[in-house]
């Protein structure tokens, strides 16, 4: 299903390729669909991929192709097909094989560490693509590994993680954390009582112990990419 903004950015973006021949940047979407910052654009475009309605040109600038369109946006009805929601545009899920796509591209936010902590996550405005294989429900980003804080769980400096937005992980979760709102690293999580503990899985370096007010969970590690 399309959320009344996915249709919108969706139409938008087919209106302009009939137009010109080419997709729109993202400062345009931003400004046609009235949103504050290009990440809302980055969460919609990764959502109407996910949704086999739009599909993204790896390594070329502004080469967004829509796939196929939704007839209307849905008024209230109960034919086969359409929502009962009027905010919501059916999609085609499992349908056919053919409409999954295979690869998805998602946002590059930066490097993290897998060590001492760096600045906040920042929007590169690059791409990488990953098997849809490793995607799970919800919105996915992926950062790049900096650091060996973590080589005994298998990530390794150089590698891209593939990580689901998320705000809260349970015991034992690899997660991206943002600490006192400007550094963020990947790392295990345990909590107890009032206290959060981010470990790291490389005997070399130690706990860093936290109160709750301190750390704000960015998402969980779905998976890794690595290039030889």
């Amino acid at each position: 299903m399309l959320t009344r903004k996915q249709h919108e950015l969706l139409m938008f973006i087919h209106e302009h390729l009939q137009a010109t021949g080419f997709s729109p940047s993202f400062d345009e979407m931003k400004v046609g669909l009235n949103l504050k910052s290009k990440s809302g654009i980055h969460r919609l475009i990764s959502a109407l991929e996910e949704r086999g309605f739009l599909r993204r040109r790896a390594h070329r600038a502004r080469a967004l192709e829509v796939v196929r369109l939704p007839s209307a946006l849905p008024k209230q009805t109960n034919q086969i097909g359409v929502s009962d929601n009027p905010n919501v545009v059916q999609g085609q899920f499992g349908r056919s094989s053919v409409d999954k796509p295979s690869i998805v591209s998602l946002p590059l936010f930066g490097r993290v560490a897998a060590g001492t902590p760096i600045e906040a996550l920042r929007d590169l405005g690059k791409f990488i693509d990953v098997p849809a294989s490793m995607i799970s429900v919800g919105e996915h980003y992926v950062l790049e590994i900096s650091g060996d804080s973590m080589i005994e769980a298998g990530i390794v400096d150089g590698d891209i993680a593939v990580i689901q937005r998320a705000d809260n992980a349970q015991n034992g979760e690899i997660v991206v954390a943002l600490i006192d709102n400007n550094e963020v690293t990947i790392k295990r999580i345990r909590k107890k009582g009032n206290s959060i503990a981010l470990e790291p899985a490389n005997r070399a370096y130690e706990a860093r112990i936290f109160g709750p007010d301190r750390i704000e969970v960015q998402g969980k590690l779905s998976g890794i990419l690595r290039w030889y």
